[in-house]
């Protein structure tokens, strides 16, 4: 299995370590040529409008939208929340592939950065410790949209189809479960839904 991690800007190698954890390969995306014969994307972390400008300029943004319509399981990982979500308040959107709406910079700024133990029933009993760096949440969501886990009442985790988000980063923790709960999308797509 080969999942591309989008590596325009942001948290790229973190990603692909804990994808080799899990047993699969992963492939530094930065040209078009670089997205086909993929099973999975990750878009990281990092800041959402220089990704979204770079992900326009190098022609990136049809052919990931296009991935998606085909059912292409997409994890969006903190400002990867950001670049898939439908709505952003206060700015228009960039791929807009989620009916949910984002609040960015949502618990404050980098000095606010913090951990926090959360509930994920789909990963297990185990909670679930998740690094928030200027996340941001989600303030509505569609009726498709399947909320995965809350914090303050404001939703950190959920899916649409083939499409996953997080406001946190799994990827600077040791726990690979939202990297499985992906590749477990890539290998069983609908059975998952």
């Amino acid at each position: 299995m080969r999942v591309g991690v989008l590596a325009v800007q942001g948290a790229v190698s973190e990603h692909i370590n804990m994808l080799e954890k899990c047993g699969v390969e992963g492939v530094s995306v930065k040209r078009q040529d670089d997205l086909s014969n993929l099973d999975a994307l990750i878009i990281p972390g990092g800041e959402s409008t220089t990704i979204g400008r770079l992900v326009r300029n190098f022609g990136l943004d049809k052919d990931i939208i296009k991935m998606a319509e085909e059912g292409t399981p997409i994890y969006g990982t903190c400002a990867g929340m950001i670049l898939l979500a439908g709505e952003i308040e206060g700015e228009n959107p960039h791929l807009g592939l989620m009916n949910l709406r984002v609040v960015r910079n949502a618990f404050g700024r980098q000095k606010d950065s913090f951990e926090a133990d959360l509930n994920v029933p789909d990963l297990g009993d185990e909670p679930f410790t998740a690094v928030f760096i200027r996340a941001p949440y989600v303030s509505w969501t569609g009726p498709e949209v399947e909320v995965l886990c809350r914090f303050q009442d404001n939703v950190v985790a959920a899916r649409q189809g083939n499409l996953l988000v997080t406001s946190f980063h799994p990827e600077l923790t040791q726990d690979e479960r939202f990297h499985r709960y992906l590749i477990a999308m890539a290998e069983k797509p609908g059975e998952m839904e």
